[in-house]
């Protein structure tokens, strides 16, 4: 049984009930307590000739309650689940949710914000800035449009996708996602993309046919990634993981195997010496606005940060 919780933010919306059933789904797998949050953007003011207005309580908060009755007569939790709100502004106090949980749930887009987005900006802020892992739940009827990785037939049965980069291998997203893969007795696919065609360039308008054969970039994937897989493999003996080269875009080959799938895993984007901020990557940043299923965003290890 897991000791630290599984958090979610809640403002009232559908989106973040959706976000609520993921979360609750998850503590129950993990054996973890779930932390229900709301982050409040009330204004404490004092009207002309008045008493000083503060934000209600978190027991009269009715976006809590609805979380509460949402929850009522569902699974069992292994612990108690706890309501907390908090009053600030949710890009600054959403990413605080993580420094002391095992996952950090939200869904794609809350109240606020243009009709339309894809991916409300404080959801972005969160997957950027948090110390845990943040899994965006999207809305439903998504389209999951793009080559497929490895063929068009995924498998029956849940399953799992993780994007694996074999030039810049990222330990915490692959031990993440078959740590997840586990929970759910669910298959890994494991989407190694690899840049085709290779263009070489002879003239100004005249290109060279590739100097490699695809086949051989193909082999020296799989091979790669075999490797970068195997110590996960002993660690997980009952998660079958499939690995599959693709060519070509990562953004569209993970965009396209989150189609019924469980979970899509990704790796956040690690420091550079010039480049010190926290970021999202294009790849993630990418499947964050058009993938189909729930996107788990995981932060490196301390070590690569």
């Amino acid at each position: 049984m897991s000791t630290l919780p599984v958090a979610v933010a809640v403002d009232g919306s559908d989106d973040s009930r959706r976000a609520l059933d993921w979360a609750l789904d998850a503590a129950r797998r993990r054996g973890a307590p779930l932390r229900v949050a709301h982050v409040r953007q009330y204004a404490v003011w004092t009207p002309p000739g008045g008493t000083v207005v503060a934000p209600p309580p978190p027991d009269e908060d009715p976006v809590l309650a609805d979380a509460r009755a949402h929850l009522e007569g569902g699974p069992a939790l292994p612990g108690a689940a706890e309501y907390v709100g908090l009053d600030g502004a949710p890009g600054a106090l959403l990413p605080e949710l993580g420094a002391e949980a095992e996952l950090l749930v939200l869904g794609s887009r809350g109240r606020g914000g243009f009709v339309g987005l894809l991916l409300g900006s404080n959801s972005l802020t969160a997957a950027r800035d948090a110390e845990c892992p943040v899994v965006i739940v999207p809305r439903p009827g998504r389209e999951a449009d793009g080559p497929q990785a490895g063929g068009p037939e995924q498998g029956p049965g849940p399953r799992v996708v993780v994007g694996l980069n074999v030039d810049s291998p990222d330990d915490a997203t692959l031990g993440f996602a078959f740590a997840e893969a586990a929970l759910r007795d669910a298959r890994l696919q494991v989407v190694a993309a690899y840049p085709w065609p290779v263009q070489t360039w002879a003239a100004p308008g005249e290109l060279l046919p590739p100097p490699v054969d695809q086949h051989a970039v193909a082999h020296e994937t799989r091979t790669l990634a075999e490797g970068f897989l195997s110590a996960h493999r002993d660690r997980h003996p009952g998660v079958r993981a499939d690995v599959r080269p693709s060519p070509g875009d990562a953004a569209g080959h993970l965009v396209a195997a989150s189609k019924d799938a469980d979970l899509l895993v990704v790796g956040r984007h690690r420091r550079r010496l010039l480049a010190p901020a926290r970021m999202l990557g294009s790849v993630t940043h990418a499947v964050l606005l058009h993938a189909a299923s729930p996107v788990a965003v995981v932060p490196p290890s301390p070590a690569e940060e």
